[in-house]
């Protein structure tokens, strides 16, 4: 029975000519940013039966733990990236802002005022509002919370200002009116949001984060069971049932070019550096 802990919320990615018998059983071992579901799979048995999918956690625990019972590099083996998520800022209806321009002078202006909501020290929301900071060299008022359900439920009542976070998670409530999207938080626009400038729009510049799940075994997974692995992920990430659910949720599945190991493993290290280092930067630490 092949098993897929997922230590962060994610989509588990069945290869398109067996759907119904890859994964036989999948479940969230949340917990410490990712890190006891973590931990579970680098002791599981090294036989391709007990897999993880993760995205940044995997990288930023590194910075923000004094200690961890695993190395996420040494201690598995990548088997390949999955999925992109793009980040976009939102804002309660009620800001001010009428356009990015807005938004930007905005934040700069009154930066002591506006509230930053996150899903938690270490979340991919609380790094993407990091970035936006660093980007427009001000500091916000912070709330964290236990989760990104909580913090777009009160961004939606407007006890706080604005949200960065993943667009499977924002583009349901922006589309339906209850809250608005000044931007994305890159280069380009989003396809599930075409009329909203990329951050870089307005000349923002070293601000671009895309959330990416990877998936990955424990050190000492034989070659050729890896390989199996990584030819049933590729087969999964380029099967149109799959992609079109995967867009269904505001997320999009990569290319089999990056569902390989190379590919995950130079991610892995990039990640660790860029905003493990941010986290470093910012003096972040897990409570």
């Amino acid at each position: 029975m092949q098993q897929v802990v997922r230590a962060t919320p994610s989509p588990v990615f069945l290869p398109g000519p067996c759907k119904s018998t890859w994964v036989s059983r999948s479940w969230w071992t949340t917990g410490a940013s990712g890190s006891i579901g973590t931990a579970k799979v680098a002791r599981a048995k090294p036989d391709g039966y007990t897999l993880l999918m993760i995205h940044v956690s995997h990288a930023t625990n590194v910075a923000m733990y004094k200690s961890l019972p695993y190395h996420p590099v040494d201690d598995f083996e990548p088997i390949g990236r999955a999925t992109s998520g793009p980040m976009v800022i939102v804002a309660r209806n009620e800001f001010p802002a009428k356009n990015l321009g807005e938004f930007v002078a905005y934040v700069k202006a009154n930066a002591a005022k506006v509230s930053l909501a996150h899903a938690g020290v270490g979340s991919a929301s609380h790094l993407c509002g990091l970035m936006m900071m660093n980007a427009l060299n001000v500091k916000l008022n912070e709330i964290p919370y236990k989760g990104t359900g909580p913090a777009l439920t009160d961004l939606m009542g407007g006890q706080v200002d604005i949200l960065c976070d993943q667009t499977s998670g924002t583009v349901p409530s922006v589309k339906t009116g209850k809250i608005k999207a000044y931007a994305s938080a890159g280069k380009t626009r989003l396809p599930q949001l075409p009329e909203v400038p990329a951050i870089s729009e307005a000349g923002v510049e070293g601000f671009d984060i895309n959330i990416s799940f990877g998936l990955y075994a424990p050190k000492g997974t034989p070659k050729p069971v890896l390989e199996q692995l990584t030819s049933a992920l590729q087969k999964s990430v380029t099967d149109a049932e799959v992609r079109q659910r995967l867009e269904a949720m505001g997320i999009s599945a990569v290319s089999a070019e990056l569902a390989r190991p190379e590919a995950l493993r130079t991610h892995l290290k990039n990640e660790i550096d860029t905003l493990g280092g941010l986290l470093v930067k910012a003096g972040v630490k897990a409570n």
